[in-house]
């Protein structure tokens, strides 16, 4: 992970310039390259990159001459938190986009892209906050001419697998710092998977998607709505099969494989366990009975919840929630 804190100026503004060049080679500027405050995380998860970055209005344009001269087929996707962004590709119309919009790009391409940050609460300044994902354009299962319709368009990140596409890369973001290096490749693969099967979605071409790859993005989606759903007593494989229309022994089959041996069922009880957990050690629901803590989390009875918290973690859930909260007021 790096940062482009610490440095000031001019200085910041190359130094976070750098950092974009080196997946988005582009010419950039900007109006506030003097007084350049800039935030970003850089993860590399193997061949994919995910950038999370906050920073004043820019500009950034790729021409054709650069594009000529240097060309790494890399495919840009855009996640924009917020601000707003107008993208115009070679000499074609140009794209508007706002918080929680997706788009993507390809280097092949010449763009200029200008961004307009909002102004941020607090701060006083316009800023721009989004998070990228760069990776080469061979590992997405579906050929470039394909593509040319959704290259440089606006999806809304908010429904549909656009939305569990941009849950992930914020998740990832969130959880940069506790990733391990034997974790990296395949969440960067899981990415990719997720797009590809959005992608193949809006162009017709879903049945061009390696097995691989479709079984992946099911499993993610099933997790999905597993979260989504953990509050439901009546959360069980039938229902999730159901919803993704494909049948309970598939289901069990695809998620086994992609959770290292792990069963459906079980995911969802260690799910709902570890969320209990977490409100049990949380001070302001201390007063909160376990039994509504368990059925807040699909666990209605006690005595199930009970013999569940025991197995998974050594200690009653009442054991459990005293150590917790006794160590938090001794800290």
């Amino acid at each position: 992970m790096v940062r482009s804190e610490g440095v000031s100026g001019r200085e910041q503004f190359d130094y976070w310039r750098e950092l974009i060049g080196q997946t988005r080679a582009s010419e950039v500027s900007s109006a506030h390259a003097d007084d350049f405050k800039a935030e970003m995380r850089r993860l590399e998860l193997g061949p994919v990159t995910l950038l999370r970055t906050s920073f004043p209005p820019a500009r950034f344009r790729r021409a054709a001459g650069m594009v000529r001269r240097s060309d790494p087929e890399v495919y840009h996707l855009t996640l924009l938190l917020d601000g707003d962004m107008a993208l115009t590709r070679g000499s074609g119309r140009t794209a508007t986009f706002g918080p929680g919009d997706l788009h993507m790009a390809h280097s092949s391409d010449p763009f200029d892209l200008q961004s307009f940050g909002a102004r941020t609460t607090g701060r006083g300044e316009s800023r721009v906050e989004a998070v990228g994902v760069d990776f080469p354009m061979s590992l997405l299962p579906l050929p470039p001419h394909q593509l040319r319709n959704v290259l440089g368009r606006g999806f809304s990140g908010r429904e549909g697998m656009p939305a569990l596409l941009s849950e992930f890369l914020i998740g990832l973001d969130r959880q940069a710092a506790a990733l391990g290096p034997a974790e990296a490749p395949r969440l960067g693969t899981v990415v990719v998977d997720l797009l590809a099967a959005w992608l193949a979605r809006e162009v017709d071409a879903e049945a061009a998607l390696p097995d691989d790859t479709r079984r992946r993005a099911i499993v993610e989606n099933v997790r999905a709505f597993i979260q989504r759903n953990l509050h439901d007593p009546e959360l069980s494989p039938s229902v999730i099969a159901t919803a993704h229309h494909i049948s309970v022994s598939y289901l069990h089959r695809v998620f086994t494989q992609q959770s290292r041996g792990e069963t459906v069922t079980a995911w969802i009880r260690s799910q709902r366990l570890e969320k209990a957990r977490r409100d049990l050690a949380n001070p302001a629901l201390r007063a909160t009975p376990i039994h509504a803590v368990a059925a807040r989390w699909g666990i209605p009875r006690a005595s199930d919840f009970s013999r569940a918290f025991q197995a998974a973690y050594g200690l009653s859930p009442r054991e459990d929630r005293h150590r917790a909260l006794s160590g938090l007021a001794r800290e």
